[in-house]
Formats: structure tokens, sequence, C-alpha cells
């Protein structure tokens, strides 16, 4: 039966109407019908992707291009506009990422169907997406996540289907390889990963023989450094502000930091995100109890360990995380309540942080330095608090007597779905 306001209105409808509202605000804006403040951000869609894509249709990689970081897979996304011959590029771009935002608002209302379920993640979804303003619809990381978002839900009780789109997630945009991690052990996590490694293996050697360049990403992420919003930034943007000599360049398409110790900035980032593996491992070795959310909570700790930890924390890397966290929040007993909360709102002020005041960011001025620090501190914040729900979820003993298993126990809704 579906869930209804004190109205009698089904809470599904006020989600609908929520969505179509926003999302008709943000086609506005990408569309240039509404003027957002800041830098306009559709230009990566107009010039840059569409750029790749007349190369694309060529049949080759633009592998001479220093901002294609991306794995072959996303050749897919940049040529998805042919679908829509009838629209120019950006248009046809835009339609086809709210088809993608229509489809992962409807997986997630389907799976807030079931008793153990609620709508509050859809709302997260509904919401979290708005927060970023047109940033969330003019890249393709939207699209990612759909992906990601499509994987975690059919994998509580289909781990082959959940390894094939981890698969095809990873060679869009990598980080949905870690749907993965929250696999429960044995047969699921065997059938899991053995067909995202299969399925991985095959797309990408398909993609090497095939088209020349699909490998050409590899090199120019090795070559990135400390971009101007990542957590390591912050030190060389107070350096900056104090005097320090270095600068900012756009280098690998972003804006990244160039002068003394910003390769030690750059290596100490590295050196996080091998501890965020390492304690990541250290969970998956010691976990001892799994329920139907702990496949979400994983993904989203993980990805919320290795943004923060990156050297590069681009603004639409918030978009995964506002699907990650949609999902966890469908589960009415979810520790990660408080981590999306502090995710929507990093969202609200990386949205400040860019596009509304990237030029203060850019300058390391007082106010810049303001936003990244609020921003930044949040996402770690969120990062620590997940982390530690999913430890105690997941590893420490449950008490009895309070409607939750024991931790040698699995829910029933599991048993005989492996």
């Amino acid at each position: 039966m579906a869930a209804r306001t004190a109205r009698g209105i089904p809470a599904a409808l006020w989600v609908v109407g929520a969505w179509a509202a926003t999302r008709v605000v943000l086609l506005l804006w990408v569309l240039g019908a509404l003027r957002f403040p800041g830098l306009d951000v559709t230009g990566d869609v107009s010039v840059i992707y569409h750029g790749w894509y007349e190369v694309l249709r060529t049949g080759h990689f633009p592998a001479s291009d220093v901002a294609w970081q991306y794995p072959p897979g996303a050749a897919l996304a940049v040529l998805s506009p042919a679908l829509l011959p009838f629209l120019p590029y950006a248009t046809a771009f835009f339609v086809l990422l709210l088809v993608a935002d229509a489809l992962v608002l409807g997986m997630l209302l389907r799976a807030a169907r079931r008793p153990d379920r609620t709508v509050r993640g859809a709302w997260v979804w509904v919401v979290g997406v708005p927060l970023l303003g047109p940033t969330g619809y003019a890249r393709y990381d939207l699209m990612v996540t759909a992906v990601g978002v499509a994987a975690l839900l059919a994998g509580v009780h289909r781990p082959r289907l959940l390894g094939a789109l981890a698969a095809f997630g990873a060679l869009l945009k990598v980080w949905p390889a870690l749907v993965l991690l929250g696999t429960r052990r044995g047969r699921a996590t065997v059938r899991s990963w053995v067909t995202a490694a299969v399925v991985a293996a095959g797309l990408l050697l398909g993609a090497w023989a095939v088209v020349p360049g699909a490998l050409s990403f590899l090199r120019f992420q090795e070559d990135r450094g400390t971009e101007v919003e990542s957590l390591g930034a912050l030190v060389l943007h107070v350096a900056r502000n104090l005097g320090w000599p270095g600068e900012v360049a756009l280098r690998y398409g972003s804006v990244e930091f160039l002068g003394p110790y910003v390769e030690l900035v750059s290596t100490l980032a590295q050196v996080l995100s091998v501890l965020a593996l390492g304690w990541l491992l250290v969970w998956r070795w010691r976990a001892g109890t799994w329920s139907a959310g702990t496949l979400a909570d994983a993904a989203f700790t993980a990805v919320l360990m290795f943004t923060t930890t990156s050297r590069v924390i681009s603004p639409q890397y918030m978009v995964w995380l506002v699907g990650l966290a949609a999902v966890c929040l469908l589960f009415r007993a979810g520790p990660m309540v408080p981590s999306a909360l502090m995710v929507l709102a990093a969202s609200l002020v990386t949205t400040l942080e860019f596009p509304v005041f990237f030029d203060h960011v850019v300058a390391s001025d007082d106010w810049g330095i303001l936003l990244l620090a609020v921003r930044n501190a949040l996402l770690l914040a969120a990062t620590v608090t997940a982390a530690a729900g999913l430890w105690r979820r997941t590893v420490r003993p449950f008490r009895r007597g309070a409607g939750e298993p024991g931790s040698l126990q699995e829910p029933e809704e599991l048993v005989g779905s492996r």
C-alpha cells in the first residue's frame, strides 16, 4: 500500500510533483532561459563534449586532448545526443540527462514500495540534484549515477546483475566499481565480482582493439596535480593568502595549483586515499553482519572516502554522493542519515563556491577559503560519520531486544537470495 500524507495524498505524488517543478527550473538554467549567477557551466557540454563528439564520430578517441581523462565507456555518454538528431547537441544532452534523472527517481520510488523502505531516499534525490544548480545537468555524471543506483538496487537479490552494472558503470567513470565492496561474503561476492571482472575485461579489451586511443585517459590522469577545490588545496589557499608564491592555472581540464610544495600535497592526498582503501579492506575483513542496506552503506562510505581524499573534488562529484545517499535512505533503519544530510548541505555550499563565487576561490581570498573550508569540512565529517556508522552496524554485535538481528543472524528478507 502506498504511503499517504496527513491529507490522504500518496507521498509519491508529492515527490513526483517536487521533482517536476525543480527539474523545470534546472532545464531553464542550462538552456539559458533563466540566468544562474556566476560562471556559465554549460560550456563543457556545448564546447568540450561537442568537440569530443565530432572526434568520436570518426571512430577515434580524442587521445591528443589532455582534458579527455575518462574510461572508454564515457564515449557512449558523449555520443548519446545522436539519439536525438533533431535537436542541437547541447539541448539533446540536457534532455537525455532529464530522462536519466527521471529513471533514478522511478527506481527509487519503485524500491520504496517495499514494507521496510521509505520515500525519504527519493526526497534526497529530488532535493539534492537542484542544490547543485546547473552543474548537475552540465556534466555526464548524472548518467553514471543512474547506473550506480541501478546496480545497488538490483544487487540485493541479483548479484550477477550487480556485477555487470558495476563493470559497465566503471567503464563510464571508474567509481561505480566501489558498489561491489559491500557484497555479502560467499556466493554473492563470487558471482558479482567474477561477473564484473569478465564484463569489464571484455568491454575494455573490445574498446582497446576496435577504437584507437581507448586507454589514453590513464596517462592524463596520472599527470594531474592538486585541483583548487580539493581538501589538500585548502593548505595551499591559506599559504597563498599569506604570501606563498604559488599560482593557479588551467591544466588537464581543471584549475590546479602550480608552485613549491604542490607535489608534496598531491602525494599526501594519494597516501590518504591508500589509507582509506586500507580501512575499507579491514572493514570488509571484520564485518560479520549484513543487512539489505549494507551494500548501499558500504558504497556510499567508500565513495565518500575516495572523493574527500582525492586530489580533485570537482563539483559534479557531488551528484554521485547524492545518488548513493538516496539509496541508503531508502532503508528505514539505515545508519547514514547524518552523513546524507551533510552531503546535502555540502552540495549547497559547493554551488556557492562553484560557479557562484568561483572567482574568490581562484583568488584564494578570505571568502573563497571560507566556502571551501565549510564544504570540505562537511565532506570530511560526512565521511567519518559514515565510516563509524558502517562499522557499528556491521562489525560490532547488535543489541538484542531492540528489533534488530544479532551479530550472527541474517535479515529474513535475504534468506535464500544468495
